[in-house]
């Protein structure tokens, strides 16, 4: 299981530098992540980064509204139908996805989709996962 940040932000100029600012002079990377501007006037930008609790911290020091959530990393092949291959699981199994965006297994360079299932179980999600053939990180 891996943890999210997702912040709640405004939809202006310079917001996503601003955070990336802050994230660089803690030290901290951003593994992967997805920024959807439900509206004209906010957004919620979600990351997966090397330290989530200190990244966090950071955040709401800064006047951010944020909040840590579970989500779920599945190394997928670099081949046409992988996505569709796992998705097809998911949907056989009765999983409900609520977003998904990529990042990659630095070291096996392999594409790692990230996922949030709200009202699924993710210990149960990982385990049905695993059980199908797929490396869950």
């Amino acid at each position: 299981m891996l943890k999210q940040l997702s912040l709640y932000v405004e939809n202006k100029k310079g917001v996503m530098r601003d955070i990336t600012s802050i994230l660089k002079d803690e030290g901290i990377n951003i593994f992967g992540s997805v920024n959807h501007n439900d509206g004209a006037e906010y957004g919620v930008i979600r990351m997966v980064v090397s330290e989530p609790e200190r990244a966090l911290e950071s955040m709401k020091a800064a006047g951010y509204m944020c909040r840590m959530v579970d989500v779920m990393g599945i190394e997928l092949a670099d081949e046409v139908g992988s996505l569709n291959h796992l998705l097809g699981a998911l949907s056989d199994s009765n999983i409900n996805v609520d977003y998904i965006y990529l990042s990659f297994n630095r070291d096996s360079a392999r594409p790692i989709l990230i996922m949030h299932a709200a009202d699924e179980d993710i210990y149960e999600v990982e385990s049905c996962m695993e059980a199908k053939g797929f490396t869950v990180v």
